[in-house]
């Protein structure tokens, strides 16, 4: 059954999630799948009605902080979930430990590990997806990448976590450009990077975003190797990019390409189990990164509720200090995505089975062959 998505009080009696997150504006590509995903989760958990309050905030960091500080005063939530950017879930990071409300994040937080005691992020670390695109160019004797990402922390993310494994493996760097999630032309920074003659470029963006420009590149005539990250792997950055992002590289959660990990995976079963639920309601091929963090980020909640649940009332500090307590237990939880294992000094948990190495192929992603 499909969780109920409404605006409300607690009232003691119901477990209440509080979510924003953006299904217009910039990163609506990727809210709209956070979004769906609700659509698959329980009504209960442990025979406890749960109810999840979504805010739109427009994909922008103070609607986010806002609809986050409304969900903790006045709907007094048990836990917050959110955002689709890295601006706006740092934002809501904040809130949440300021007001010691456990917040399931769903997109990288750009705060120090001390700064994240409330905070338990689902998506894989940036070091962790980059580090298996410089061994993928590593194992292609590539020498030198141009880069160019988001002008924001999410640019900034990419970018330091590519120079944390390249420049072990002795790949350069040999330009930087950014660019502004809104912008919708990067020749500038394009015939720079070209100029550079890189043996492969390296795309720091996301969603949509992410595509424009891999297809500056090739309009350009660039037939080198482009490499993406796990924010824009996803059915919509194929439509916009069309045939130009065809042979696109990169990492993502085994979520995406379930059914062509061997048997001896384990998380296979679960991602192929959510892969069919989510096609059967959303349409063959729908499925996406996206909508499997929303849904990781479900089951963690649902495995730290049971002993939440003997420690206090839903709507008390008390219950949310205990769901924290839970979260942070080293209890495995196997997502769509990864094995969550997190413990006090790890509010992310996965390990490399969490990450594959995928590439558009006949306009879906597939899993990338060795």
């Amino acid at each position: 059954m499909a969780g109920l998505l409404c605006a409300g009080s607690a009232s003691g009696q119901e477990i209440t999630i509080g979510v924003t997150m953006g299904t217009t504006g910039p990163g609506a590509s990727l809210g709209i799948n956070y979004k769906n995903a609700f659509q698959l989760m329980p009504s209960a958990v442990g025979g406890v009605p749960i109810r999840y309050i979504i805010l739109e905030d427009g994909s922008d960091p103070t609607a986010a902080a806002k609809n986050a500080r409304q969900l903790v005063a006045e709907n007094r939530v048990d836990a917050l979930m959110g955002a689709v950017s890295v601006p706006s879930t740092t934002q809501i990071a904040l809130i949440a430990e300021e007001t010691k409300t456990p917040l399931i994040a769903l997109a990288p937080v750009a705060l120090p590990p001390e700064r994240l005691g409330w905070v338990f992020i689902v998506p894989q670390p940036v070091p962790l997806m980059m580090g298996a695109v410089v061994e993928d160019l590593k194992s292609k004797s590539i020498k030198t990448v141009g880069y160019i990402g988001f002008s924001d922390s999410w640019g900034d993310l990419v970018l330091k976590a590519l120079k944390q494994s390249a420049d072990p493996a002795g790949i350069k760097i040999v330009d930087e450009e950014r660019y502004a999630r809104a912008d919708t032309a990067v020749t500038g920074q394009i015939v720079k990077i070209l100029v550079a003659k890189p043996d492969a470029v390296v795309v720091g963006g996301s969603g949509t975003g992410g595509a424009l420009p891999q297809i500056a590149l090739r309009e350009r005539g660039y037939k080198g190797p482009v490499y993406h990250n796990h924010g824009t792997v996803n059915r919509e950055f194929i439509k916009v990019g069309g045939a130009a992002v065809d042979g696109a590289i990169a990492p993502t959660g085994p979520l995406m390409v379930a059914e062509e990990l061997p048997d001896s995976h384990p998380v296979k079963k679960v991602a192929v189990d959510f892969d069919q639920s989510y096609e059967k309601i959303f349409g063959a091929g729908s499925r996406n990164a996206f909508a499997g963090y929303s849904y990781d980020g479900f089951l963690l909640l649902k495995a730290a509720i049971p002993a939440a649940l003997k420690a206090g009332k839903p709507g008390t500090p008390e219950f949310r200090q205990a769901l924290r307590d839970a979260l942070e237990s080293g209890q495995a939880v196997v997502g769509v995505h990864g094995v969550y294992t997190q413990t006090k000094s790890d509010h992310i948990g996965l390990d490399g089975h969490a990450v594959t190495l995928a590439v558009v192929a006949g306009g879906a992603w597939r899993l990338l062959k060795k």
